[in-house]
């Protein structure tokens, strides 16, 4: 971790990732409110060195290209995975980019898709689908194989009208965002529907267009809202916890953020859209780092539409409008054998 100046405000910052049972329920509280306050300091207090650019994928000519890159996902094995929306297919790729394969075709048959939005990955690498179009989540195997399917079209519990993105918390639940709805519903792995929430508006757990959607390891949810551009965190089941972000261009502030991730530390990724960029946070809105400008070159970014993070902390981004996949992350330095020799001769006595 490359922390700039004020490293302790970072830490402090961070206190409310730790699970529930770490800190007395007299201290949560008292957490929660420092840890917000501290999302309202400068961004410079807070900061960590963004990663840097490593690789990119999606252009050109060859298997499975042209890429219209809508959402990624990357399991614990390294294989990533990327939503091709205007192809209606899902594409299978190595860390690295490498191309492992593809599946799917426009439709409304099992296992085809009409616009294929978010992924989660579940128990043995199952990989849940939102099936934009064609209102249902779809569930394959991670060759591809047709497994399930559940949703229609509608307002009702348990049906859906466009669902944009899901994500699944340590039970195998899985939360869907209804965008059109202006909800998020809680299913169980098989689809059966357990709960929602959620209602058109600019209060405390309301929504304008939901897209991005995102569990961590204490069953705390985060919702990229994107009309109000703001994120949401609420308890597993719905409950409210907090809110940040507002309309701008500064660090901390979103042009209609559409993607949100958690890594395994408890850390939060925006994809900011309309300010090509990705903002890091704490769990509880402390801005951490910045990065992306708008372009076409290494690193740049134009309309990013979803962020994901693996085991490794790379960060993998689908670059909507530049047709490809980004990856950040700190390169890895294989470790070099001691010369004991050089080193006794180094520091030998006079």
């Amino acid at each position: 971790m490359r922390l700039r100046r004020f490293a302790w405000l970072a830490w402090l910052a961070r206190l409310s990732r730790f699970p529930r049972f770490c800190l007395a329920d007299q201290w949560r509280a008292p957490v929660l409110r420092l840890a917000s306050l501290l999302a309202l300091l400068p961004a410079a207090v807070v900061a960590e060195e963004p990663p840097p650019f490593l690789l990119q994928w999606g252009n050109g000519t060859g298997d499975g290209l042209p890429l219209y890159a809508v959402a990624v996902a990357a399991d614990s094995s390294g294989a990533v995975y990327v939503s091709d929306y205007d192809n209606s297919r899902i594409q299978k790729y190595t860390r690295d980019g490498v191309f492992l394969g593809t599946w799917g075709a426009f439709g409304s048959g099992d296992g085809q898709f009409n616009f294929p939005w978010g992924m989660a990955i579940g128990a043995n690498h199952t990989l849940y689908v939102a099936d934009r179009r064609n209102n249902r989540i779809q569930c394959f195997t991670d060759g591809g194989v047709f497994l399930s399917k559940w949703g229609a079209l509608g307002s009702g519990d348990g049906q859906l009208h466009y669902p944009t993105d899901l994500a699944l918390d340590a039970g195998g639940n899985l939360y869907v965002v209804d965008d059109f709805n202006d909800r998020i519903q809680k299913f169980t792995p098989g689809g059966t529907f357990l709960l929602k929430w959620g209602s058109r508006g600019t209060g405390d757990g309301q929504f304008q267009n939901p897209r991005g959607v995102a569990v961590d390891a204490n069953g705390d949810v985060f919702v990229a809202d994107v009309d109000n551009h703001r994120i949401q965190k609420f308890t597993h089941d719905g409950a409210f916890l907090q809110k940040w972000g507002s309309r701008g261009t500064s660090p901390g502030e979103f042009s209609f953020p559409t993607a949100v991730e958690v890594d395994r530390d408890g850390d939060v990724y925006v994809a900011d859209r309309y300010n090509s960029r990705i903002q890091k946070f704490t769990g509880t809105g402390a801005l951490l780092a910045v990065w992306g400008t708008t372009g076409s070159g290494p690193g740049e970014l134009q309309g990013p539409q979803s962020v994901a993070v693996d085991l490794q902390g790379n960060v993998y981004v689908a670059d909507y409008f530049n047709r490809r996949v980004q990856k950040y992350g700190w390169p890895t330095v294989p470790a070099q054998p001691v010369n004991w020799t050089t080193l006794k001769s180094r520091y030998r006595r006079p």
